[in-house]
């Protein structure tokens, strides 16, 4: 009995990814699928030329391939044409139009590689039913007659009336000059866009003809990313995805930072209300290039951001949010034209900004709320969206809280010695043997850990730079597993006589996690004891944030989390929780649910019952001021601890051998004294 023959196995050279793909499949489908970025803005159709690949040829015994071009299928005409207007280097091809046929070894050529930072807010898959505020009516529009004097603009809008049972619509002005000419191009059938968010049906742009072409744009403005998902208007579908950092990171780390940057400078909030607007307007243009579309066929755009990126993005001045009552300029959802914050999109496409939530738990935070619906659920969840101010939203149907803590940028590789951003080369895995202290880790662009084979080629690749925010949460919640820190944080120097990892510095001891060496991109990464005392605070602004909303539902426990954001969707939920960073809760109910404020801008974008649905919400929602409350010092002090002083984690117990506490945990509070201490389970 013969076995079935395999699909071809491909890898990807230098990142290192490999995995089997059917015969047939586009190269840059199979690395799209590994995460292997490779360029391409037109679409696949094999016009920018910015996919080339090469493929190796010969056996590699190594990972067992044996690669030849031949193993691509023909050269296709897309690619004649291109090499006729520009020349491609002998032995590459577009790998929009190559084919998998056999087993490849596929180079990226450096000058065609993006090796940026990477922006994880991908478009997370969801269903979302289409409901849009801006829809197109194609209609024939009945001709001039002599025996019928009335105007070609307003027969248009009789036969939107009488064809799409339109309820007195309107046209914008801005268009009259133009309606007599795209009528006659036409050949009196012309496409309408219609706007109708709850104001009547107003035409925003005509074509001439029937054109059936429109996309939204959802975009979710981060303190430190911006991520922008295109829409088709017509289908639902996503048709690309794009990121970049926020480029207001020049005027300052975090939040507070840039609000004092506009109170210190008097041209400071225009220079980043221009700084961000720019940033979106280029996202625009690469997305609209990447899926073929025109920057006319964008008719709609949602907006979602934190309270004062959401000023900013506005032009409103956010100094008001730098000190109590916290107030907001606007609070409600926002709509305008486009074109008065001068987007590169349709001059008649219209903006929906989210509404915000409060003071710090923004429109971003109301996207998240939208998007994983506590307010549709029985169960008590809590949603966290981690960042450098963490929002949270806690409760369920019945009723539902809301509030924020100011972890700042410590989990994203900020006031942290080795600290970086998610690029290749930054650790994102940790892991610690207990008895030796010896780590082995894994860094972003490469698969194997570092004591398998093949990582040597992950350090010729991409080094080790760094270490990102999830692999700032292994190291620490490792180091005290091994025993290297105490619950209080505090790093052992007597191991220092057993491992030559503890190292003295200073008044305090070191952890040295990666040695360095002669390579070009690797240097030496040690937690410092500073280190750790930064994700302390983080994390405990954090849980203190969460357990003042559990105290005010009177909640010892919740039922289920979810961590939204990048940061959130690629931390290990058992490190999370083992570092004391959320509440205990069965580990099979926490999960991270991606770029859910990207998600919910896109509902936002797709659905107009989706907006009057997350307004109703924010109108409900308790807004709870964690400055404000007298018990957030007590729980601030008891989550300083790993996992926490005063609270109990039997669930994480049951997955994880703690090391043995030094005290039973037992706090005072609320009128009632809570005892949660246990003895370690080891």
């Amino acid at each position: 009995m013969t076995e079935p023959q395999k699909d071809p196995l491909v890898l990807f050279m230098p990142s290192g990814r490999r995995a089997r793909f059917a015969k047939g499949t586009p190269v840059l489908e199979a690395a799209r699928q590994l995460g292997v970025y490779i360029e391409s803005v037109c679409g696949g159709r094999g016009i920018c030329g910015r996919c080339q690949i090469e493929v190796e040829e010969g056996h590699f015994a190594k990972h067992g391939i044996s690669s030849s071009p031949a193993h691509l299928t023909g050269v296709t005409e897309a690619e004649n044409r291109y090499s006729e207007k520009r020349v491609l280097a002998a032995g590459r091809r577009l790998s929009c139009q190559a084919l998998v046929d056999g087993d490849l070894v596929v180079d990226v050529p450096q000058d065609v590689q993006i090796n940026r930072q990477i922006v994880r807010k991908r478009a997370e898959t969801r269903h979302i039913e289409r409901d849009p505020a801006t829809r197109l009516c194609y209609v024939e529009v009945e001709e001039p007659d002599m025996e019928k004097p009335l105007g070609d603009a307003d027969r248009l809008l009789q036969a939107l009336s009488g064809e799409w049972q339109l309820e007195n619509p309107r046209i914008e002005t801005r268009l009259l000059p133009d309606v007599q000419r795209l009528l006659r191009e036409g050949e009196w059938k012309v496409t309408c866009a219609v706007h109708d968010d709850g104001d009547g049906p107003l035409v925003t742009a005509i074509w001439p003809g029937f054109h059936n072409i429109a996309c939204g744009i959802a975009v979710d403005i981060g303190s430190t990313t911006i991520a922008a998902h295109l829409s088709s208007m017509l289908s639902g579908r996503t048709l690309a995805s794009a990121g970049a950092p926020n480029p207001q990171i020049r005027f300052g780390e975090d939040l507070m930072s840039r609000v004092s940057y506009v109170m210190m400078n008097p041209e400071g909030r225009a220079a980043m209300t221009k700084a961000v607007r720019e940033a979106v307007g280029q996202l625009i243009a690469q997305l609209v290039s990447g899926a073929g579309v025109s920057q006319e066929d964008v008719i709609e755009a949602t907006f979602v951001a934190n309270p004062i990126m959401h000023h900013l993005f506005l032009g409103i001045d956010p100094t008001e949010l730098g000190g109590a009552p916290f107030a907001l300029a606007v609070s409600g959802a926002v709509a305008f034209p486009a074109r008065d914050i001068g987007l590169p999109v349709n001059e008649g496409a219209r903006v929906y900004v989210l509404p915000c939530i409060a003071g710090h738990v923004g429109a971003d935070a109301a996207a998240v709320t939208l998007s994983e619906g506590p307010h549709r659920a029985e169960d008590i969840t809590l949603v966290v969206d981690v960042g450098t101010n963490a929002e949270i939203v806690l409760g369920n149907k019945h009723r539902l809280l809301a509030a924020s803590s100011p972890t700042g940028p410590a989990f994203e590789g900020a006031e942290i010695s080795g600290g970086q951003r998610a690029a290749p080369g930054a650790i994102e895995r940790v892991r610690i043997d207990p008895e030796t202290l010896e780590p082995r880790v894994k860094v972003i662009g490469g698969e194997e850990w570092s004591n398998e084979d093949g990582f040597d080629k992950v350090m010729e690749d991409v080094g080790v730079t760094g270490i990102c925010g999830s692999g700032i949460i292994e190291v620490v919640g490792e180091m005290y597993l091994a025993g290297i820190i105490d619950e209080d944080g505090v790093i052992d120097g007597r191991l220092a006589e057993t491992s030559d990892r503890i190292q003295a510095s200073g008044r305090t001891f070191s952890y040295l996690l990666w040695r360095g060496g002669e390579a070009a991109r690797s240097q030496e990464i040690k937690i410092l004891q500073t280190d750790i005392r930064a994700i302390q605070l983080a994390k405990a602004a954090l849980y203190a944030g969460v357990r003042l909303l559990m105290d005010k539902l009177e909640l010892e426990s919740v039922e289920a989390i979810k961590l939204a954001g990048a940061f959130g969707s690629y931390i290990d939920p058992k490190y999370a929780m083992l570092i004391g960073l959320i509440p205990d809760c069965r580990l099979d109910k926490v999960k991270g649910v991606g770029n859910a404020a990207g998600t919910g801008a896109r509902m936002a974008l797709l659905n107009r019952g989706h907006r009057r649905e997350i307004e109703e919400v924010v109108r409900k929602i308790e807004k709870i001021e964690t400055a404000l409350e007298p018990r957030f010092q007590e729980h601030f002090v008891a989550a300083m601890a790993f996992p926490n002083k005063a609270h109990a984690f039997p669930h994480l117990a049951e997955a994880v051998k703690l090391p043995a506490r030094k005290v039973l945990a037992e706090a005072e509070g609320g009128g009632r004294r809570r005892r949660g201490g246990r003895r370690g389970t080891r």
